[in-house]
């Protein structure tokens, strides 16, 4: 005859219940029912981690951090806990000085981070993106009640040029522009975030040409005339505005990220690109917090992602300048300022 054992059929209940909570993937928090945290990317990464190239770094966040990272190590480290605003623009000069918009001014700093030159933005203005032309000249935007384009002469200490802008919203200033960057032209790619475009301008301030741009937070124009614009997606767009190239998170299923910054191509023909993560919807778990960037190949494989943060903690990506070869990054001109 078949007995009754309460305690087998506990058992066996509590077995089956820790099964399917697994397999429904619950976390065991004492008191909830929330979804167990899920990697953002694989455990192993393709590449070679910060020894895959040297670089200068920087991004947006609650504090002004930008490193120098060479050999897999941090040589050079600047961070500011003490003021404000968010680095959303950064140059390291051939000569070693640094250049970043910090979303309350511009500041040019010698490689031991003494200030060389400094402005700061009106009341109730932004500036989120800055360009050395030469060691004499910064090219910068200030977001505001009306917005504009400066060229600032550092050896005169006066603005050379002042060029207003339209946008789309003059009341939201953090919304009108985030990056913008010159062309072998010597013209100036300016992505029009509140107004979902990106547009060329000539030293005039003649627009020249623009393209539709939902979402697009950086512009930079490649050697074969085509324009990358990173936001939502990074896509290349040739003259004509079609795109010819495009890649999204969608393409690499298993890493999880949704904010693209700045994307730019590498001499190898792959695309560099810096995964933003927002310090302010709160605490980031450096167990699961997503890659920093991913360096993408034309048929969008991925050739290194980078993620570390912690030992060393980078922080959230807005900008990488690699250095792996000497260069020249203010050997620019906007029109004929050199």
């Amino acid at each position: 005859m078949y007995k009754y054992k309460p305690k087998q059929i506990f058992a066996s209940t509590l077995t089956a219940s820790f099964v399917l909570m697994c397999l429904v993937g619950r976390a065991q928090v004492a008191g909830t029912n929330k979804p167990a945290a899920k990697a953002a990317a694989p455990a192993v990464l393709p590449g070679n981690g910060l020894a895959q190239h040297d670089f200068f770094y920087a991004g947006e966040g609650r504090t002004r951090d930008m490193y120098i990272v060479r050999g897999g190590k941090v040589v050079w480290a600047y961070n500011d806990t003490a003021g404000r605003g968010e680095i959303s623009d950064a140059t390291l000069l051939s000569n070693g000085n640094v250049l970043f918009a910090h979303q309350y001014g511009v500041t040019l700093i010698s490689p031991d981070k003494k200030v060389l030159w400094n402005y700061d933005a009106p009341t109730n203005c932004e500036i989120h993106t800055a360009q050395p032309i030469g060691t004499n000249h910064v090219i910068f935007i200030q977001n505001g009640p009306e917005p504009k384009l400066f060229v600032a002469n550092i050896a005169s200490g006066r603005m050379e040029k002042e060029m207003p802008l339209t946008v789309g919203n003059t009341n939201s200033t953090h919304g009108q522009f985030r990056h913008a960057r010159l062309t072998d032209d010597g013209t100036l790619l300016v992505t029009h975030m509140d107004m979902g475009k990106v547009v060329e301008y000539d030293e005039t301030g003649k627009a020249i040409w623009s393209v539709a741009a939902p979402g697009a937070w950086s512009a930079v124009r490649l050697k074969n005339g085509n324009t990358l614009v990173c936001g939502k997606a990074v896509r290349e767009i040739n003259p004509a505005g079609d795109t010819v190239w495009q890649f999204t998170s969608a393409d690499v299923p298993d890493y999880k990220f949704n904010s693209m910054q700045i994307a730019a191509r590498l001499p190898n023909g792959n695309t560099l690109i810096n995964s933003w993560v927002n310090q302010w919807n709160g605490k980031i778990d450096p167990s699961t917090a997503p890659v920093q960037a991913l360096e993408i190949t034309p048929d969008k494989k991925i050739a290194w992602a980078l993620r570390s943060w912690a030992d060393p903690a980078l922080g959230p990506s807005t900008t990488i300048q690699l250095l792996d070869q000497p260069s020249v990054p203010e050997d620019v001109h906007f029109g004929s300022i050199r």
